[in-house]
């Protein structure tokens, strides 16, 4: 590219999302600073308007992290791929092996985004259509995807002990979540246990990119009395699904 059209401004704002990403919740603004070699006052009027942009957010320590914006634009980087295209065209014949519904779902924060849903015919339904948002530890999706994350990245999100209840058998606490992830990493599989909508029970595992990076997740939900006899099966198809959609070598394994 010809340089006589470069924004510096732009290249600047690059090179602190970079960095950013790399480190969340590690650099401050004076960190920001020495480590790009950008003055105090340009770095200042900078990240103010990332800020406002959504492009970055403040911690409480002022130590910063990818903001919002990231997120919407990870859910259409996700589309490019033909994520939600693999999953229309693959889930139909899955949904109709165990007669439940389907759904595909992204992590925005301390939320989980359904991206797609594979509707069983039932006059009974989860309410999780494209677009739709709840508390990430509410849901097996939600806890599934939040087994990626690192100590680091979980503390940022969840600052408070106490968590949001949607059903008497929502998690309560930080500490319970942190247990259930460890869980959740080694067996592969994350449950809710009428924890996001009573009456219902879900089964979820991931899905990948390459590079192991999992990028969302797909779960089947179904009604409480249906739960002890399509578990098993559920589980199985559910994971061979997830190897389909995953860009990865490393997908997620029907011998999990």
């Amino acid at each position: 590219m010809d340089r006589k059209y470069w924004v510096p401004a732009l290249e600047k704002a690059h090179a602190v999302t970079r960095l950013v990403a790399e480190e969340p919740g590690q650099l401050k603004l004076t960190d920001l600073c020495k480590r790009l070699e950008i003055s105090k006052s340009s770095m200042f009027s900078l990240l103010q308007t990332m800020e406002a942009l959504h492009w970055l957010a403040r911690d409480r320590s002022d130590t910063y992290t990818l903001g919002m914006h990231f997120g919407m634009m990870g859910s259409a980087f996700f589309r490019q791929f033909d994520l939600i295209d693999a999953f229309r065209k693959e889930a139909p014949a899955y949904m109709r092996e165990v007669n439940e519904s389907i759904q595909l779902a992204s992590l925005e924060g301390k939320e989980i985004v359904y991206m797609a849903k594979e509707a069983a015919p039932s006059l009974v339904q989860m309410v999780s259509g494209p677009g739709t948002r709840l508390p990430a530890h509410a849901t097996g999706l939600g806890k599934m995807l939040l087994s990626a994350l690192d100590e680091t990245q979980l503390g940022l999100l969840y600052t408070e002990d106490s968590l949001s209840s949607l059903t008497p058998f929502t998690l309560r606490t930080k500490q319970e979540l942190l247990k259930q992830l460890a869980a959740i990493r080694q067996q592969g599989y994350a449950l809710d246990l009428q924890e996001g909508v009573m009456g219902f029970n879900c089964i979820a595992v991931p899905i990948y990119q390459s590079g192991n990076k999992m990028i969302a997740a797909i779960s089947f939900s179904m009604p409480l009395h249906n739960w002890e006899e399509k578990r098993e099966q559920a589980l199985k198809l559910i994971l061979s699904l997830a190897n389909k959609l995953s860009f990865s070598t490393n997908a997620a394994s029907e011998n999990n």
